[in-house]
């Protein structure tokens, strides 16, 4: 076969075709995978920044304007009308037609089409209908500008690109895996986008943010535009219908209630959370019932299941379109850029070219005029050839050109021609000056504008708004999600036991001690007899070294678990003591509770989850040259350090054992809390609002607009909905809580004012009346409330200052209090308290948050004062150096100790 060569001026060698064209496989092998990659970005898998749109999808919607008459088609026939266009089948264009069609915004769907919350398929294509909607008509087609190109078969003319005037790639959001790259964009809310676009012709920059179909919550705190390397989390909203039952109201974004189900059962089999029953009552609207059994706590439940099932997930947006013909990684902002600036470009071609459509009817229209009044048509009767009828109209023309705005052409002239007789002898002078003034008065619009394209471009998004932003309201929550720690809120599930002679620790020991109940994923640290300790995850049986002396299952960051512990220096031979906690460690890595030294030895070791320090008896070897062979400790007089530091000297003399001799108390205090709103959680980093600091007794106070007082624990893990408090602070048993409250029985607004006298935790007491129309109006804890009283008699408004604490005494939290307006009642509003109000007594004794760092590894000891800077240049005392104090008085039963 004769060849011929075809330059290739990319390569600048020579490829060989046949006579047809064709290029030999041999050809194609050194750059076929190059090829092949860049088909499947540019024509199947990754839109183009402009209409949005993937190929085939761009095909199905040109199928159906094709197509469209108004009426609905089978889904099939706008299949197979497609593949004139698409050359890959009718399954990808049936998947690419659902997928179109269940975003809700360019087709209108008849029929079963599925469902993206239960994962339901939809019915087959013959049997369901579709036509593009009206906002689709509006803003995705005109011929006059789209650019066109042959259909994959030379046959047919297809759009290279939809002129599409809105930000459809944002709206609609998009997934597609090329060769090479992928792309993933998020849907985004149809209100937001057109008002960002409004902002950006504005001059502004706008802020943009997913929103989802199926609702939920998402956090954006790490969306980074939608660029790469960017992250949102998404969630279920989770409610409590009672203290045994949860209500999932929908789903994330996509999961469906079939794989959510799936995996709540499947963390219920792994041990992860506990649950009764799931029930799928989904129709209409999302609700997946979890039936909870008896003592399960709904707070660590619902943290439970955001760790361990699919009721929170994780998206990386990886924001990829064509531009120019070549893949571009843009972020959500410059997209909306784009699409805007597309969208002005063509706002002002089809201005142009409605300009070019007035100006030609005007120019006709104007001609005509001239033609039928000048009754230049009468000039042509007595002409015998073409060209000598077109020259008389031409020169019976002359006169008015001047009037008008170009040049006549032989066709505007083989045009008056073929003015009827009938439209001659019917033509109305003054309709036509009316036609010409309308079309005058339309172009002068037109130029107006262009002069003015950027308002005409905001009055067009304006006008796109107004049309169809029902029912596009904003469906996902924008919210601050806490971190869960999983080994918290994980059920415990196994039993953890210790052989401590052996050395083995694990859920499998069952016949050895006992520990505490724990997770599968929890950790455990195990203290060593020799001063080494450890942290590991937990297993059946895991081998730590023998003589075990403690071991616990491991919380990280836990700074109020603090280790006290006494040990001798193998290397100075000094007996130190010290306090420290372990926030965090490398896991299976061997570490020292002394300075690691060979001949190192560990005298006492104790754990206080709450920061205790016990007072200990430390003897000394009779070998000793101290005078006083027994020294008695207070731990309480150390500082708590980091897991680093050696700890302060306690004699240098040798030890021979120390003991326990006293319990103590906690030198921590109390853990300072605050609430965080936005999220309804606790929290110890100091966001949100300070509540106080809290012993384990205390309580948190809790008053909501139903008229209900609740007092709730303050572990982290609680949940509260900030949308229905009214009141939240530290419970104070001493302060009364005022309330002013509409009594539904009575029909009037009474104030009441009572201390809380139930005990009950975690249960919501109502202290309004169950009347109907019974409302709260405002709760407050202050010690002399003031309101701002507005009430109206008629057309006459009055407004006054009430002392609440003057205008009733404390009375018992079910009374409903006195009458302070009926009808007349307008509003009242709570005033600031006054900067000379005493409070109350506790309020003014309460600590304030003090600055802790539980892991400052220096090794000094101690606080900051003059004391202990001068212990650091200088050898601390022995405690036998201390002058002796009595030993005490004695009973009968007592003895005495010789050393």
């Amino acid at each position: 076969m004769e060849e011929n060569e075809e330059k290739n001026p990319e390569e600048g060698k020579e490829i060989p075709v046949d006579l047809n064209g064709n290029r030999p496989l041999s050809g194609m092998y050194e750059d076929w995978f190059l090829d092949y990659a860049s088909y499947v970005i540019l024509e199947r898998a990754v839109p183009h920044v402009n209409d949005g749109l993937k190929p085939v999808q761009r095909r199905i919607l040109h199928s159906m304007k094709d197509m469209d008459d108004g009426r609905y088609n089978k889904v099939a026939n706008i299949i197979g009308h497609t593949m004139q266009y698409h050359p890959h089948g009718d399954a990808a264009i049936g998947d690419a037609i659902i997928n179109l069609g269940q975003k809700d915004l360019m087709i209108d769907c008849q029929g079963n089409w599925g469902d993206v919350r239960t994962g339901d398929s939809a019915a087959a294509p013959r049997y369901i209908e579709a036509r593009l909607t009206k906002f689709a008509l509006d803003v995705a087609f005109n011929k006059q500008t789209t650019v066109w190109q042959k259909s994959y078969d030379g046959r047919k003319n297809e759009p290279i690109t939809l002129p599409v005037k809105f930000p459809l790639l944002l709206a609609q959001g998009v997934e597609g895996i090329a060769v090479g790259l992928s792309t993933k964009i998020l849907p985004h809310n149809f209100i937001e986008l057109v008002q960002g676009s409004i902002k950006i012709l504005q001059g502004k920059t706008p802020t943009l943010y997913p929103d989802f179909q199926t609702g939920g919550q998402v956090d954006i705190s790490d969306y980074q535009d939608g660029r790469r390397g960017g992250r949102v989390k998404v969630r279920a909203k989770i409610e409590e219908r009672d203290k045994n039952t949860l209500i999932i109201k929908d789903v994330p974004y996509g999961v469906t209630t079939t794989s959510l189900i799936d995996s709540i059962i499947k963390a219920n089999d792994k041990g992860k959370i506990k649950i009764k029953k799931v029930i799928d009552n989904t129709a209409k609207d999302v609700e997946i019932e979890i039936q909870l059994p008896n003592n399960i706590s709904t707070d660590k439940t619902i943290d439970a299941l955001y760790a361990f099932t699919n009721c929170e997930t994780s998206i990386s947006p990886n924001a990829c379109v064509i531009v120019e013909d070549k893949p571009a990684f843009l972020g959500v902002s410059d997209i909306l850029k784009i699409n805007t600036e597309n969208t002005v470009d063509l706002l002002q071609k089809e201005l142009e070219i409605r300009r070019g459509e007035l100006e030609e009817k005007w120019h006709f229209s104007s001609l005509e005029k001239i033609f039928i009044e000048e009754r230049i048509y009468r000039d042509i009767e007595e002409c015998e050839t073409w060209e000598e009828i077109i020259s008389t109209i031409d020169k019976g023309l002359d006169p008015f050109k001047k009037l008008l705005k170009r040049e006549v052409t032989e066709e505007d002239i083989t045009r008056l021609t073929e003015i009827r007789i009938k439209r001659i002898s019917k033509f109305d002078s003054f309709k036509a000056d009316e036609l010409l003034k309308g079309i005058e008065d339309e172009l002068a619009e037109v130029n107006h504008n262009l002069e003015n394209l950027i308002d005409y471009a905001i009055a067009y998004y304006e006008g796109i708004l107004d049309k169809y932003k029902d029912g596009k309201e904003r469906k996902t929550e924008i919210k601050d999600f806490e971190d869960i720690n999983t080994q918290v809120v994980a059920v415990a599930n196994e039993k953890l036991y210790v052989n401590r002679s052996e050395g083995f620790v694990g859920t499998g020991l069952k016949k050895d001690e006992y520990v505490s109940e724990c997770s599968d994923i929890d950790d455990i640290i195990v203290f060593r007899g020799d001063g080494t300790y450890s942290v590991s995850k937990v297993s059946q049986k895991s081998f730590f070294g023998k003589n075990i002396i403690h071991v616990a299952v491991f919380r990280k960051n836990d700074d109020r678990m603090v280790y006290n512990a006494m040990y001798t220096d193998g290397k100075t031979k000094k007996t130190y003591a010290k306090r420290f906690s372990v926030t965090s460690i490398t896991r299976d890595k061997e570490y020292f509770v002394t300075q690691g030294n060979a001949g190192s030895k560990l005298h006492y070791f104790s754990a206080n989850p709450n920061g205790e320090a016990e007072i200990v008896n430390v003897y000394l070897h009779s070998a000793a040259k101290a005078r006083n062979k027994l020294i008695e400790y207070n731990f309480a007089d150390l500082a708590i350090k980091g897991r680093n530091s050696k700890g302060n000297q306690v004699t240098k003399h040798p030890v021979r054992k120390v003991d326990f001799k006293e319990k103590g108390v906690s030198t921590i205090g109390g853990r300072d809390i605050w609430y965080e709103a936005n999220i309804g959680r606790l929290n110890v980093h100091e966001r949100g609002d300070y509540l106080g600091s809290f012993q384990t007794e205390d309580q948190i106070l809790v008053v909501y607009e139903t008229g209900e007082y609740e007092l709730t624990s303050h572990e982290l893990t609680n949940h509260y909905n900030n949308r229905e408090i009214v009141l939240i602070e530290k419970f104070n048993p001493k302060k009364v809580i005022t309330a002013v409250h509409y009594d539904g029985n009575s029909k009037n607004y009474c104030v009441k004012r009572f201390q809380i006298e139930t005990s009950s935790q975690g249960k919501r007491f109502s202290f309004i009346t169950d009347g109907r129309g019974s409302k709260l109006i405002l709760a407050t804890t202050q010690f002399k409330p003031v309101i701002e009283l507005t009430t109206k008699s008629g057309k006459d408004k009055k407004t006054e200052e009430v002392n609440l604490r003057e205008f009733i005494d404390v009375k018992g939290w079910k009374s409903i209090g006195n009458k302070i307006a009926g009808k007349e009642f307008s509003k009242a509003k709570l005033l600031p308290p006054d900067e000379n109000d005493p409070g109350w007594e506790e309020d003014s004794n309460e600590d304030k948050p003090k600055d802790v760092d539980p892991d400052d590894n220096s090794n000094d000891s101690g606080s900051n004062t003059p004391e202990n800077k001068e212990n650091e240049t200088k050898e601390p005392p022995d405690f036998d150096e201390i002058p002796k104090k009595p030993k005490g008085s004695f009973t009968s039963g007592d003895q005495i100790s010789l050393l």
